[in-house]
């Protein structure tokens, strides 16, 4: 029995019983047609305090189109997956007026508990929201561009997905938001990598550093340096589109900061990380302690060709090699969203089906590290 046929036969006995903590479990979380839009597409995923779960999309109302009337919107899980509350509108804009809401990118002050979700309106404005009730209603929408951008700056996205919060070094509490931009106003010119950041539980944001041009969408997680630690930052390559260059495409561009996003390395191809040009996940599972090793985990569409063969990756030595991987799905996939759920479980909501779904499978380390 494929991989494939089980995950996804368990999708239709979801509401029955859940599946053991051993084995891979998969239901539906939005499913094209239904709540009033055409589609939904650019998931992420996130695991709250208490362990609820917070799915977010673009609620796209006519077409799949990335530039067409799509809304932010939000379902929450209560019991790891298993049941999902009904459709939450979390920001929309114009009404019927073609006006592009999405690129949800998520981040939790642990210090608070306040979670931050930023998003962009029409590729240029950086908007940003919270909760403070595990999700249940969020603050009215307040525009940080001024300080999440520059002068000259164009066409902007945030993640998508989520960001993280420092954990070690002297700015301990830092939360970063890992995001992308270009100088033109649409996407006709070459775009990069960087981060917006706060020191201050979100009050206030700055600019971090550039990677580096022909990078895009991208994740980023804290990595352990010899008695130090830094940010790996993991990205879309954009060689082939806009740097002409197609001989560098097909594999993930990485980079590496030793003062907390501020400046970074060259970026550099990962040569175990090969993609279609699409989004990607990256997050920490753990860090390493007398109990557990550490271990980074990494999903994304595992074809140098097309979106397709959802893969999830795993790594012991903070992202330098990814010796072990799983496949999830075999068909076609895209866009995706990793998290470490509240038991252990790992969860990772994903594009499939040629974008007629947003699917959620939950998994063990111990499942995903087994021999094929």
């Amino acid at each position: 029995m494929s991989l494939r046929f089980f995950v996804f036969g368990c999708v239709a006995a979801v509401g029955q019983s859940f599946a053991s903590a051993a084995e891979p479990t998969s239901v539906d979380v939005f499913i094209a047609g239904q709540d009033g839009y055409f589609a939904y597409r650019i998931p992420a995923l996130l695991t709250t305090k208490p362990g609820t779960l917070l799915a977010f999309c673009e609620g796209r109302k006519t077409t799949l189109s990335d530039d067409g009337d799509n809304d932010l919107v939000l379902r929450r899980s209560s019991d790891g997956g298993r049941e999902w509350h009904k459709l939450q509108l979390i920001h929309e804009e114009g009404g019927d007026a073609i006006i592009t809401v999405g690129n949800p990118c998520l981040v939790v002050d642990p210090a608070t508990g306040r979670i931050f979700l930023s998003m962009n309106r029409k590729n240029g404005r950086v908007l940003l929201t919270h909760s403070d009730d595990d999700g249940v209603t969020w603050s009215k929408v307040r525009d940080i561009t001024d300080s999440a951008s520059k002068p000259g700056w164009g066409w902007y996205a945030m993640g998508p997905g989520v960001g993280i919060t420092l954990e070690r070094g002297p700015h301990r509490g830092r939360l970063i938001l890992p995001s992308n931009h270009r100088e033109t106003s649409d996407r006709s010119g070459p775009s990069a990598s960087h981060i917006v950041f706060s020191d201050d539980h979100g009050e206030t944001w700055k600019l971090g550093g550039n990677v580096g041009l022909h990078t895009n969408e991208c994740q980023v997680v804290e990595t352990i340096d010899g008695d130090g630690s830094e940010l790996l930052i993991n990205m879309r390559n954009h060689w082939a589109r806009s740097g002409k260059r197609p001989e560098l495409a097909g594999r993930r561009l990485i980079s590496r900061s030793r003062d907390d996003g501020l400046t970074w390395t060259e970026p550099t191809r990962d040569e175990a990380l090969i993609e279609p040009t699409c989004q990607a996940s990256l997050i920490r599972y753990s860090w390493p302690t007398g109990s557990q090793r550490s271990t980074l985990l990494f999903a994304n569409p595992d074809s140098t060709s097309k979106r397709e063969r959802m893969t999830v990756r795993v790594s012991h030595d903070e992202g330098r090699t990814w010796p072990t991987s799983k496949l999830i799905d075999p068909g076609p996939s895209g866009y995706c969203c990793l998290t470490r759920l509240k038991d252990g479980r790992i969860g990772l909501l994903y594009e499939r089906d040629n974008y007629k779904r947003l699917t959620l499978v939950t998994f063990t380390l111990d499942w995903l590290s087994k021999s094929h």
